[in-house]
């Protein structure tokens, strides 16, 4: 018995919680587990709680059924999904604080175990994998399946980033299997964008500028630009990936402002530096190399403060060359 089904046993409510500005992971998990739960466990009652996220997602069942706000109702146990730490829950942290259980279930190496009972798996390359790991596989159908697919797709960067591991790529068979049109997945979840999207991801191309002999890049979207395109953070998806690609690049540093002299930072890495840990320096978190925060400052405060910190995990590769 897995340590999701026990802490189910007896259990006759269920909330289920992700974290802000919820992505492909934290939806497909928080609705894998609500439809798996509506299928075979129909007596519990079961909601998910998320931030608004992106329309491109409405494919997963449930989408249109998740609660954006708090509404005061009590369960006896929360379910956190892809989160880190209390904070990355936002206003929903009040449905974990009231709960008589909880479980967390992530894959985040900065994970603080916040929960209950916690099971963190750093090297899975999603919490859809880790979920997948927590449930019966017959008891899979269509729609769960489509919703672990998408969060393992787009935590793998459809199966490109380092994260990817054979035990991956079996549980994209499994799922597949399963009859899910895997491709319409990958190219309306992963690829496809919205004319402003594309135009907004130009700016920010356009716009970059690259340091440390062209080892990092960072560019940044302010908030009248946001205005100007009429955007907002769901339309930013991809811009920070796009920059990683880069050739030469190392780290890729992406800004966009959420607030007066506050950012909100995404950065990727290739092979050398764990930008997990300058994250976790910050008050944020992820993983080795995907991972972001919250910085207050301005643009050029920021980057100086986060180029201290690459410069120290650079130093080491340059000395090994000299």
């Amino acid at each position: 018995m897995t340590i999701l089904e026990q802490m189910l046993e007896g259990t006759g409510s269920v909330a289920i919680l992700g974290h802000i500005r919820p992505d492909g992971d934290c939806l497909g998990s928080a609705l894998g587990l609500y439809n798996y739960l509506r299928l075979n466990c129909p007596d519990i009652r079961a909601a998910v709680y998320l931030e608004e996220a992106s329309d491109k997602f409405g494919y997963l069942k449930g989408f249109d059924e998740i609660r954006h706000r708090a509404d005061g109702e009590n369960y006896e146990l929360c379910v956190c999904l892809d989160c880190g730490d209390v904070g990355r829950l936002g206003e929903f942290s009040s449905l974990l604080a009231q709960a008589k259980k909880s479980l967390c279930l992530d894959h985040h190496v900065t994970n603080t175990r916040f929960a209950g009972s916690n099971l963190v798996v750093p090297e899975a390359s999603s919490t859809c994998e880790v979920l997948y790991g927590q449930l019966d596989e017959e008891k899979i159908d269509i729609r769960v399946a489509e919703c672990l697919y998408t969060g393992i797709v787009h935590d793998t960067g459809v199966f490109k980033y380092s994260c990817t591991s054979g035990t991956t790529m079996e549980i994209a068979g499994k799922l597949m299997a399963k009859g899910i049109d895997f491709g319409s997945i990958i190219d309306n979840s992963f690829y496809k964008k919205t004319y402003i999207q594309n135009q907004i991801l130009g700016r920010a191309l356009l716009e970059s500028i690259t340091f440390f002999d062209g080892k990092c890049i960072f560019s940044a979207i302010r908030q009248n630009e946001m205005e100007f395109y009429g955007v907002d953070s769901k339309d930013m998806d991809g811009i920070i990936d796009q920059l990683r690609l880069t050739d030469g690049v190392e780290v890729a540093i992406f800004l966009y402002q959420t607030g007066a002299q506050e950012y909100k930072v995404s950065m990727r890495s290739q092979s050398l530096v764990d930008v997990s840990r300058i994250a976790a320096f910050f008050g944020g978190g992820g993983h080795v190399r995907a991972a972001g925060c919250t910085m207050t400052g301005s643009i050029h405060d920021v980057i100086n403060n986060l180029s201290g910190h690459i410069a120290k995990q650079l130093e080491p590769e340059a000395a090994d060359r000299a």
